[in-house]
């Protein structure tokens, strides 16, 4: 079954249970909208993989949005955003341990034969697309930069 087909599952037994599945049918609905904006401004059918980078998009805004709202103490805001989080990772696959990412990172470093900091641009890229959903960026650089020192 692909994330669209998946969501859409999740989406009619939101509907189903009402009350309970309303923050997740909200959260669905809005994932699903940036799916099809994009499929629309792109001229293009998303497969699963671009499902993906939508998904991983909208877990970024709102995790950038729970730090502004930790930092304006609005505690209801922080609850809802993690909700929103959480109901978002579901689809996500599961996410590296720093170890396994340690790994992989080394691993391609040796690969491209990377020497220093100034070997970045070509170590990121190659990590980003093993790692494809499994770990944050941010994550992926401090590692790299850890390594490469």
């Amino acid at each position: 079954m692909s994330l669209k087909d998946q969501l859409m599952a999740d989406m009619k037994q939101a509907m189903k249970d009402r009350e309970a599945g309303k923050m997740r049918l909200t959260v669905i609905r809005m994932v699903r909208a940036s799916i099809k904006n994009f499929e629309i401004n792109n001229k293009v059918e998303l497969d699963d993989d671009g499902v993906l980078q939508v998904l991983m998009k909208e877990v970024k805004m709102r995790q950038d949005s729970l730090e502004e709202f930790k930092k304006a103490n609005r505690a209801e805001l922080v609850a809802q955003a993690e909700e929103e989080i959480a109901i978002l990772k579901a689809y996500l696959p599961e996410a590296l341990s720093d170890e396994e990412l340690k790994e992989i990172v080394a691993a391609t470093i040796a690969e491209v034969g990377a020497a220093g900091p100034k070997d970045m641009g070509k170590v990121m890229p190659k990590v980003m697309a093993k790692t494809k959903g499994r770990a944050d960026g941010k994550r992926i650089n401090a590692i790299v930069r850890e390594l490469l020192k």
